[in-house]
């Protein structure tokens, strides 16, 4: 049984070149769909065509293609850009009597912003010259200094049939290297046409990444977040119960209408996609190109992009009106690069390295292309020197994860492991991966939910901490410094207000301890003012006299000097209190919380008065420290009886 991969291909040139005619003969099918471009001999919109092409070497292995056919006249080619964004492979088709020409130049610009790396040429109409050679040499040269250069050039004839073997041979090998669309878990279908069949309802059709759609699975339309779910999926005509990444997908969804028939609605341009897999935003931050070459007869293409200029955002099937805004000039000329910020009118939903084209507003003229760097980027972070140096280092390494990842920790020092890159086309197990490895080196480590920068954080605890032991020197009558006041002074060092919880968790699995709604450190023993020393002194030698049998609070504590300071023991942990009739050294309670739990050990269960015996004490005594071991899930009651709990037990390994 043959192994079949799955690519998309879509076709680039100039109008009346045989774009249309070579697919029909390659495919069998006539992808000018539409009554109005069979009328008009030319591509208006979209085609579409499938194409079985076995490799030449193993006949095991077909390549299965998607073709996309696009239309070659300068008024379509918003519709050209909707095709190419999602294609593994360019089919540029080269008239031999004709040669190259604007849109032939326009097209291969486009598709090289778009990322696309590998191409065949078609040479077509080549029955009508005698040699071809000089013909191949001009699409040679022309090719020369882009990622082309090296792409075949097949001549064929689609009418007479001559070279179509060679030219699905060549595209089979072009191929044969490159892996299919991965899954991600991150599907995303670019919405290239949106139509209702009679007695179906809503179908939209695009090229599938990034993961797999289901029948029935729940699914989102982006930009406008509304819900919708998968009634059937179809590939190439036939129904599937899965679609996989790089297969032409039709997608029949339930709860919208297409454009301008109801008020939930889809079009081209829309993204069908699951829920949590990122959010909307009205401003990216990318790298940007512009080609050095001219494009004959559009004069904007040798101009400068200036700042502030608006522009066409060309993603996927979208079109956005968008101003352009540089990190370091005024303009990008014709063969410069750079960073800058895309400011949209409407939302728009993009992955990280997503690749993208700029037109000018009047959509004469394509202007430049590259790939989203950021997609969420802080209102404030615009040319900061920490949103460029971050902008830089990806721009390098675009598709490096280990750097797309650094470059994150050390602009914002904490990442919630939840929602790493997300929103970008790397898997989460490639994610996990690399997550290990920087903390296996030392750039990262896990602090709660969160992931952050090892220095920096290091840098915060010690911080606190001084914080923290500057408090216990010039308070060192209290307890510990509040976590409000904690929080007042540290929480704008922090990316988020909930890395504070997470950063007293840290310092308190180490060397510092929460006291109710204080923190301090393990070392502070507060120390009571001058003034009420003699009554702290007092009482404590007062509970020490009978641990298990001592003073109520009225006669330990008689004046307000006195109650200040059985108040401060209390808070300070030296002294329990277990209501108004009683309190105990905390080494007293301790020991009758250790008989308690052995009697019960030993006996399973206990009466008060056993119990009463087994301590040493009175009835006024034990209650209270039955009722805080109650309390402490230590005990529990049942009857005039009890036990030691389930968890205790648990604990004390019995």
């Amino acid at each position: 049984m043959a192994q079949k991969k799955h690519y998309i291909i879509g076709t680039a040139g100039h109008i009346d070149h045989g774009k249309s005619t070579l697919v029909e003969a390659l495919t069998g099918t006539d992808p000018d769909r539409l009554p109005e471009e069979r009328a008009r001999g030319m591509t208006i919109d979209l085609g579409f065509a499938h194409l079985d092409v076995p490799d030449p070497d193993d006949g095991a292995l077909v390549c299965s293609l998607g073709v996309v056919d696009v239309p070659g006249h300068a008024d379509f080619v918003k519709n050209m850009v909707a095709g190419v964004g999602s294609i593994d492979l360019a089919l540029i088709i080269v008239a031999a009597d004709d040669r190259w020409m604007p849109q032939t130049e326009e097209h291969v610009q486009i598709i090289q912003y778009l990322g696309v790396k590998r191409a065949v040429v078609a040479l077509t109409k080549s029955d009508l010259l005698e040699d071809p050679s000089d013909a191949i040499l001009g699409v040679q040269e022309q090719l020369s200094g882009t990622v082309f250069e090296d792409a075949p050039i097949v001549p064929v004839s689609a009418i007479g049939g001559d070279g179509l073997d060679d030219l699905r041979s060549a595209i089979a090998i072009a191929l044969r290297d490159v892996e299919p669309s991965p899954n991600l878990g991150k599907p995303r279908l670019h919405v290239d046409r949106a139509f209702s069949p009679k007695g179906v309802g809503t179908v939209v059709t695009g090229t599938l990444t990034g993961g797999v759609l289901e029948k029935g699975d729940a699914a989102i339309l982006q930009p406008s977040g509304e819900k919708t779910s998968i009634r059937n999926l179809q590939s190439h005509s036939a129904n599937v119960e899965t679609a996989h990444p790089g297969m032409r997908t039709a997608v029949n969804l339930t709860d919208v209408g297409v454009a301008k028939q109801e008020r939930k609605q889809v079009r081209r341009g829309d993204i069908v996609t699951l829920a949590n897999l990122g959010e909307t935003s009205r401003v990216l931050d990318v790298f940007m190109e512009r080609s050095e070459r001219e494009i004959p007869g559009q004069p904007a293409s040798s101009k400068p992009i200036k700042n502030g200029q608006r522009v066409r955002w060309h993603h996927g099937g979208a079109s956005h009106s968008a101003r352009v805004y540089f990190y370091a000039t005024k303009a990008m000329m014709p063969g410069q690069s750079g960073l800058a910020q895309l400011r949209f009118d409407q939302p728009v939903f993009a992955f990280y390295g997503d690749g993208y084209v700029i037109r000018d507003w009047p959509k004469t003229s394509s202007l430049a292309g590259g790939i989203v760097l950021d997609t969420a980027p802080s209102e404030g972070g615009f040319r900061s020197n920490a949103q460029t140096t971050f902008l830089k280092s990806r721009s390098a390494a675009p598709m490096n994860l280990e750097t797309v990842v650094g470059s994150l920790l050390e602009r914002d020092r904490a990442v919630t492991k939840e929602g790493l890159l997300r929103q970008s086309p790397f898997s989460a197990v490639a994610i996990a991966a690399v997550v290990d490895a920087l903390a296996e080196s030392g750039e990262m480590e896990a602090a709660g939910s969160w992931l952050v920068h090892r220095e920096w954080w290091a840098a915060v605890m010690h911080e606190v901490a001084q914080i923290i032991k500057g408090y216990h020197q010039s308070h060192p009558d209290q307890g510990g410094l509040s976590l409000r006041d904690l929080r007042a002074q540290v929480e704008a060092r922090l990316p988020a207000p909930s890395l504070f919880e997470v950063l007293v968790d840290a310092l308190c699995a180490n060397t510092f301890r929460k006291i109710g709604s204080a923190v301090r450190h393990v070392d502070h023993r507060p120390t009571l003012p001058p003034e009420l020393r003699a009554a702290g002194d007092r009482i404590l030698r007062d509970l020490k006299k009978e641990p298990l049998e001592p003073p109520n609070p009225k006669e330990l504590a008689p004046t307000p000097n006195d109650q200040q300071a059985l108040r401060f023991l209390m808070e300070t942990g030296e002294v329990i209190d277990l209501g108004d009739k009683c309190a105990l050294l905390s080494d007293a309670f301790d020991t009758a919380k250790d008989l308690v739990v052995a009697f019960m050990k030993a006996n399973e269960k206990a009466t008060v008065s056993e119990l009463r015996q087994t301590i040493g004490t009175t009835r006024r005594i034990l209650m209270p420290i039955l009722d805080r071991l109650d309390k402490q899930g230590v005990t529990v009651r049942s009857g005039d009886f009890r036990m030691l709990s389930r968890s205790n037990l648990r604990q004390q390994g019995a």
